[in-house]
């Protein structure tokens, strides 16, 4: 009966309580983890926050890796990319539409995003395209609709899939890379959306100095990191509607069992006279409720907890921005924990005190 609820109750909270702060935390370490303190983005003036609305001269690229000093240039291949961020509408071979960000790029790419590894296949070369290993799942498909020589139909061209790679932490791996000219020509676009740079010793502020100066360019830099903490506070209202949620939950569960509580009490109001008679004191009686209700609680959290990663562990959310796992560790687990633990004291100690208030001899006769 009331143990029964209390344990459902609990499992239920701990659940929402440790899916609420996985997908903060994933979306948190995600965002921090997609953008490097050493890499400068260069954007149209006025679209510091979103790279798919802003255009860039193309030969912003040029000028920029001829005129800022310090950027990283491994073998003296200079760290400066220019890159298109397009969301397209793709065709299977089955005809199954999909819809997904598509990023164009020049080798270079692999410069200023060094953790991303082709895992199989190779670079996307003209007529070709190469997906991360988390696209299937952002497209809601299955994992061998995508692999190296699938063809896809992108508006009046085939594009064979070249290769998947992987960028671990990071949205990159639900988008999908491919030749900067082909995406530019059946975007029917003149501009890049952004440059890339990757500094080694340079200073971000020489490469803010040089956007102010070409005033002609209408250009901003701001450092990838700042982009996509902009990004993740723009995310912030959906975190906290997660908690909300469930705190709400929370709040319900600990007033239904509150009431479990009451009703399971009352009807012991007589035996717990009857240890007072025989010589146990209040306060021995009170801990003993809390513990007993604490054992309750800690069984339906260890409900919830195993319920949370069989079924949550893993999973990936979908964002504008991208996708991302839901981060199951150990703060997660002690989150849960502890959601389960408080329930047990909260739940527990008023109506244990409310059984124990009443007089020994009028507990005696009731």
């Amino acid at each position: 009966g009331a143990d029964v609820t209390q344990k459902a109750l609990t499992a239920l909270v701990v659940f929402l309580v440790m899916g609420a702060h996985a997908l903060n935390e994933g979306m948190r370490k995600t965002l921090s983890a997609s953008g490097s303190p050493r890499n400068m983005l260069i954007l149209g003036k006025g679209s510091e926050e979103s790279m798919q609305r802003s255009e860039v001269s193309e030969q912003a690229a040029g000028i920029t890796e001829a005129s800022v000093s310090g950027i990283y240039a491994p073998l003296g291949d200079r760290a400066v990319s220019p890159q298109i961020i397009h969301m397209a509408n793709l065709g299977l071979p089955d005809g199954t539409r999909i819809r997904g960000l598509v990023r164009g790029v020049t080798a270079k790419a692999l410069l200023t995003h060094p953790e991303v590894t082709v895992m199989e296949g190779h670079f996307p070369g003209p007529g070709e395209i190469m997906a991360g290993r988390l696209a299937w799942k952002r497209f809601g498909i299955d994992e061998g609709d995508l692999v190296p020589g699938t063809k896809l139909r992108f508006d009046s061209a085939t594009l064979t899939l070249s290769g998947i790679f992987a960028a671990p932490g990071t949205v990159l791996e639900s988008e999908l890379w491919m030749n900067l000219n082909d995406l530019r020509t059946l975007a029917q676009r003149e501009t890049v959306s952004a440059v890339v740079v990757r500094l080694d010793e340079g200073d971000p502020a020489d490469v803010q100095l040089f956007t102010r100066q070409r005033l002609d360019l209408e250009l901003s830099a701001v450092t990838e990191q700042s982009y996509y903490a902009r990004l993740a506070t723009f995310y912030a209202p959906v975190r906290a509607m997660t908690w909300t949620t469930a705190a709400l939950i929370a709040a319900a569960a600990v007033f239904g069992g509150l009431n479990t509580l009451y009703a399971a009490f009352a009807s012991r109001v007589r035996e717990i006279a009857t240890l007072q008679a025989i010589g146990f004191r209040r306060t021995a009686i009170l801990i003993s409720f809390i513990q007993e209700s604490l054992m309750t609680s800690l069984f339906g959290t260890l409900l919830g907890a195993l319920a949370a990663v069989l079924l949550l562990a893993d999973r990936v959310i979908y964002l504008s921005a991208g996708a991302f796992r839901l981060g199951f560790g150990p703060e997660t687990l002690f989150a849960g924990l502890l959601a389960g633990t408080l329930l047990g004291l909260v739940g527990s100690i008023p109506p244990a005190i409310r059984c124990l208030k009443p007089s020994l001899p009028q507990a005696l006769r009731d």
